[in-house]
């Protein structure tokens, strides 16, 4: 009979899956870092984009406003501003 196979050497994948992994710890403990520090300002503060596009709040916005985080991740920031001001 015929025996067909193969072998390929997945450490190079292994190692790269290794790292995104690592790097997407780092992340999540640099946002935490920052939503931190976010939260133990007295003021409302809001981190946005270049689109204007609301990344995230601190617990004072929440507080302020009435709403939850979830509520204004991903919204235009415009949604909090008097109507006259906003652009």
């Amino acid at each position: 009979g015929l025996i067909c196979g193969f072998i390929r050497d997945l450490t190079s994948q292994k190692a790269a899956e290794a790292a995104i992994i690592e790097k997407n710890k780092t992340l999540q403990e640099s946002q935490n870092i920052m939503s931190g520090i976010l939260d133990a300002a007295f003021h409302a503060l809001f981190v946005i984009n270049e689109h204007c596009i609301i990344q995230m709040v601190n617990a004072k916005s929440c507080e302020v406003f009435g709403w939850n985080k979830e509520e204004f991740i991903g919204k235009n920031i415009n949604i909090i501003m008097p109507s006259h001001v906003a652009v």
